[in-house]
């Protein structure tokens, strides 16, 4: 059994889901027919850039160049992964 997850080459939010800002919790959520997911700063500034148009280098690329930081790849990707074993992502 392959444990190991593909993150798509060009990361989209699946259409199972809908990403909005919620004043009530202050901050990102996922909503899905079956209820919520409340999303953290740095996972809602990945996801927002996840609309197929971007490969994961220059989501990568674009989040380092905005917080004027390096080395951001290995954590990025890390959520990647992790929201596409949650479904929460699709190739575009």
């Amino acid at each position: 059994m392959n444990t190991e997850l593909t993150i798509p080459l060009k990361p989209a939010l699946n259409p199972l889901f809908r990403m909005q800002y919620e004043t009530a919790q202050k901050s990102h959520v996922l909503l899905y027919p079956e209820g919520m997911v409340k999303l953290n700063d740095s996972a809602s500034q990945i996801l927002l850039l996840c609309d197929g148009s971007r490969t994961v280098d220059e989501i990568v690329n674009e989040l380092e160049r905005k917080f004027g930081l390096s080395n951001l790849g290995p954590d990025i990707t890390h959520m990647l992964a992790e929201s596409a074993r949650r479904n929460w992502l699709i190739d575009a």
